[in-house]
């Protein structure tokens, strides 16, 4: 049964922590349900190696996106890298193709956002209301193809849904997203919105850490790797 479970990509891995790929339909954490998730493959990567493995959540996707994931080994280092997402101190860049061309080039999105438990949606504010957060983004369009407008996105804060709700508040829904708006459907739990890069500081060396997830193999996001070559060695 094991030999069917999804494949690990693990990005980098050390006694400490360890970063992977997140394929798109699979949630992160375990499930009731008995699905494979994220947290359950890498416990059993590193049940392979350790008995009663710890296996620590530091941030999450949902379960549509792609992309750099961490996992804590240690609870020391889950606290400690915890506490520099607290601080914002990691760097965070996604990328996302979107169906429509935002109205301009570049830009910095500020909205009060609150969950829709309801609906299990994010919803804008024009205004701070009970319940809600200010939320802060950065995008620019740096690609086109048949499919949509390529999107380099940084966000400041980290929010449920976030970026997809944003994005589709300036009326650029992302590929796939039917949640948000998007009217083309591109695969079963998936939307084009991937975790690209991910910058902090390791906890036990204190030096800088880079992580890079490259691209799932879809069709929608072929024409791209020229680009994304040239911004990630700049």
């Amino acid at each position: 049964m094991k030999d069917q479970l999804p494949k690990l990509a693990i990005i980098f891995e050390n006694k400490h922590w360890l970063a992977v790929n997140k394929i798109p339909k699979l949630s992160v954490e375990r499930s009731p349900y008995g699905e494979p998730t994220i947290e359950s493959l890498v416990f059993d990567h590193i049940s392979q190696s350790y008995k009663n493995p710890y296996v620590g959540i530091i941030h999450r996707l949902d379960r549509v996106t792609t992309g750099v994931l961490l996992f804590a080994k240690r609870k020391s280092t889950l606290r400690k890298i915890n506490e520099q997402f607290r601080n914002r101190e990691v760097k965070k860049t996604y990328l996302a193709i979107v169906e429509n061309a935002p109205s301009k080039s570049k830009d910095t999105l500020v909205n009060f956002l609150w969950k829709d438990r309801a609906h299990k949606k994010g919803r804008v504010s024009p205004t701070k209301i009970k319940g809600s957060v200010e939320c802060t983004l950065s995008y620019e369009v740096i690609g086109q193809n048949e499919f949509g407008h390529l999107l380099e996105v940084k966000p400041v804060t980290g929010k449920f849904h976030q970026i997809r709700v944003q994005l589709s508040h300036i009326g650029c829904p992302i590929l796939g997203d039917e949640k948000y708006g998007a009217t083309k459907h591109v695969s079963p739990n998936s939307v084009a919105l991937h975790a690209w890069k991910l910058s902090f500081t390791n906890p036990t060396t204190e030096t800088p850490i880079n992580l890079m997830a490259p691209l799932q193999e879809n069709v929608w996001w072929k024409g791209f790797e020229e680009i994304l070559d040239l911004k990630d060695k700049k």
